[in-house]
């Protein structure tokens, strides 16, 4: 990974619009935390049923509110 900091003001296009990811305009989703698994990994509550997750990247605990890119949990959010 480079040392070097990003340019400021960021590059034309490179920026997010707030809703969705600069790199595959996918979409974050908010989850409820079911349950914790093993190396990292957590059963999630969403709209269409029960899916499974990585919390590797964030402190979840059961009950919390997590919010989810690609699979993996990013921030959890406050309510």
């Amino acid at each position: 990974m480079s040392e070097e900091p990003l340019p400021y003001p960021a590059p034309s296009g490179a920026s997010c619009d707030g809703q969705h990811c600069v790199t595959c305009s996918d979409e974050a989703v908010r989850v409820t935390v079911l349950r914790l698994l093993a190396d990292g990994m957590a059963d999630v509550e969403t709209e269409l049923g029960t899916e499974r997750i990585s919390v590797a990247l964030v402190p979840a605990a059961v009950g919390d509110t997590v919010l989810v890119h690609a699979g993996e949990a990013i921030a959890t959010v406050e309510e």
